[in-house]
């Protein structure tokens, strides 16, 4: 029975947005629960959109986070379709954009996530130019590498990271040709720096993807709606049936900006400022995922995480703090991927200009190993590649922020966990 007394709203509804739903629910809240999403499908994760789905290996509704009826059976009130245009912070209501309904909150979860950034060129309105967030992107990509690869069509990927990249190895295993254009010196730039972001660019060369580092597109050439080829600034001409966007994703902080919460400076990875337990400028709204922007005191610095593990968290650790327990939101960033036969996890945060040195445990040639980035000596991020069951330790000693015997970090017959201090 829903005990109408309190509303908790929760606007996005993707990961987190689902889990916080269901962790409301768990934690024994009996108000009314209302999940509003901007998208026709029910709630989903994202990885298989540009991994197991868009490869064929996993079933379309293998990617929901929980079964149609299971809103229903818990009382969640599910929006689908729906936007949400404005909150009224004194009023405590969010606006419907499509009637004007106003529904009343007395908690608001913001979990509006990101969307891809577009290119700002000549030729984007061709048929042919994709971008990949959304599961109807996921769909329409799946059918268009099948065709290219049966008819040896080529697709040019803008981006070198890690959407770029797994599609790229998502194209090639269905015999596509690909090129693709980075404006960094190497794959992963940003993420990985120099020294291990070549390990990603082997890896594709042997697989027959052609890279172009150092460019970006100026144009995309299209005969009769249809595009043809890309241009660089390089002066270069590259043949193209197909074109992905893949430059990166902007938070959508449309609603929260208009409302007068406070943004993140882009330098930091823009998205809506909380606080350890995931509140906002305003205590009666938090946000969570790929949208917030929170505060990591060991790495001194505020970050956005626009990755599964932090949706999968912050989700259910925001509704926690809405229902007034004890929260602080200090997971370690993870990630990981999927590439060919290559598997990969990442834990930290370490972007160029922030480390002094690059670890290596094992065999790099090989690609399987463990690469560590450190600061005087200290831990800020590990990557395990085709090594598993290491990332409570990695993240262990990330989280002693101690130095350590650098010489012990690199061999790999001295255990992990006997390094933490």
């Amino acid at each position: 029975m829903v005990d109408a007394d309190q509303t908790f709203v929760i606007v996005g509804g993707g990961l987190a947005g689902a889990k916080a739903a269901e962790t409301l629910r768990a934690e024994g809240f009996s108000g009314r629960v209302i999940l509003i999403c901007d998208e026709r499908d029910h709630p989903y994760e994202r990885p298989p959109l540009s991994k197991g789905y868009l490869l064929g290996k996993e079933e379309r509704d293998s990617v929901f986070v929980h079964e149609p009826a299971w809103y229903a059976q818990n009382d969640v009130e599910l929006h689908l379709g729906q936007t949400v245009d404005r909150i009224d912070r004194t009023a405590k209501t969010v606006r419907f954009g499509d009637d004007g309904t106003l529904v009343h909150y007395d908690k608001l979860l913001l979990a509006t996530g990101a969307e891809p950034r577009r290119l700002d060129i000549p030729g984007t309105d061709l048929a042919g130019v994709h971008h990949l967030r959304r599961l109807a992107h996921a769909e329409r990509l799946k059918g268009v590498l099948g065709a290219l690869g049966r008819d040896n069509g080529h697709i040019v990927i803008a981006g070198a990271g890690w959407i770029g990249l797994e599609v790229a190895a998502a194209a090639r295993t269905y015999g596509a040709e690909v090129t693709v254009i980075g404006t960094r010196p190497t794959p992963l730039h940003s993420v990985l720096g120099p020294e291990l972001g070549n390990v990603f660019g082997e890896l594709h060369r042997e697989h027959g993807v052609r890279f172009s580092f150092g460019t970006r597109l100026t144009e995309i050439v299209g005969q009769d709606g249809m595009v043809l080829a890309v241009r660089t600034d390089d002066g270069e001409e590259h043949p193209a049936h197909a074109v992905l966007a893949a430059i990166g994703a902007a938070p959508r902080t449309g609603l929260a900006e208009a409302s007068g919460l406070e943004i993140a400076d882009r330098a930091y990875g823009g998205g809506i400022v909380v606080d350890e337990r995931l509140r906002t400028s305003d205590p009666d709204i938090h946000a969570a995922g790929d949208v917030a922007s929170f505060p990591f005191a060991l790495f001194g610095t505020r970050i956005r995480v626009d990755h599964w593990a932090n949706a999968l968290n912050s989700g259910p650790a925001a509704a926690r703090a809405m229902l007034g327990k004890e929260v602080t939101y200090d997971r370690v960033p993870y990630f990981f991927t999927d590439q060919y036969d290559l598997g990969m996890e990442y834990s930290g945060w370490a972007p160029p200009g922030s480390y002094d040195e690059v670890v290596i445990r094992g065999d790099a040639g090989k690609r399987e190993f463990i690469a560590f980035w450190v600061k005087e000596g200290r831990v800020l991020a590990g990557m395990n590649v085709n090594v598993w069951d290491v990332t409570e330790p990695i993240q262990n000693l990330i989280r002693s922020a101690a130095p350590v015997d650098l010489e012990a970090l690199a061999d790999p017959h001295v255990p992990l966990e006997s390094l933490v201090a």
